[in-house]
């Protein structure tokens, strides 16, 4: 996982019910900052940078994970378009020149 980045692009995992899909990626969260091998990066865009606010449960893994080293990345567009900036409790705004090079070098894992 350690040669991976994880693009994050909604607030929930799967499609379907929306608390149903939260809780997934809750639990994907959960387990993830359990491994010894973590992602380098996690690429929040669209409805995926909500999960970086204190409304979503998944922000508290975020904060283990970016403790970890995990880079956790939100993209500036998205952000703006949801007026997120000064909700943020993790991660740090980026852009998508920084996602292109990161997706260069690492394998992406897209979670939608």
């Amino acid at each position: 996982m350690e040669n991976k980045i994880i693009l994050l692009s909604s607030d929930q995992l799967g499609k379907g019910e929306a608390e149903l899909g939260e809780g997934i990626l809750e639990t994907f969260f959960t387990i993830l900052k359990q491994k010894e091998e973590l992602p380098k990066a996690i690429f929040c865009m669209n409805r995926g940078v909500r999960t970086l606010t204190e409304d979503s449960l998944v922000s508290l893994h975020l904060i283990e994970l970016e403790k970890k080293g995990v880079d956790v990345l939100a993209c500036k567009t998205c952000v703006d378009y949801y007026e997120l900036e000064k909700k943020l409790v993790v991660g740090k705004i980026s852009s998508m020149q920084h996602f292109i090079e990161l997706s260069s070098k690492y394998e992406v894992i897209t979670l939608s």
